[in-house]
């Protein structure tokens, strides 16, 4: 007997995500914005050693877990381990409630 979501905890959970993504898309467009000024400010002052790339990198291997943790990772749902705990506990509550 797997456990149902209700109509207003698949919208908060939809909600939730959509929000996750927006967030993500925000960041990967300041991410972008912000580099282009770097490499702007480089070439138009020293063209010596590319400086820009450490802040493209490191905030660039920061946009990485973003993506990862929304769109890879996600922890949204129950994971099958989660879902049969549920179930098993589920089954134990109906038991003891008929007892």
């Amino acid at each position: 007997m797997p456990y149902e979501l209700s109509d207003e905890e698949i919208y908060k959970l939809a909600r939730e995500r959509v929000n996750e993504k927006k967030g993500f898309f925000t960041h990967l467009t300041v991410y972008v914005l912000v580099n282009i000024l770097l490499v702007v400010i480089w070439a138009f002052t020293s063209r010596g050693f590319p400086w820009f790339v450490f802040p493209l990198g490191g905030w660039g291997i920061g946009l990485l877990f973003h993506f990862l943790g929304v769109f890879v990772f996600s922890q949204h749902g129950t994971s099958d381990w989660e879902q049969k705990e549920m179930e098993k506990e589920i089954e134990r509550i109906k038991k003891s409630k008929n007892l």
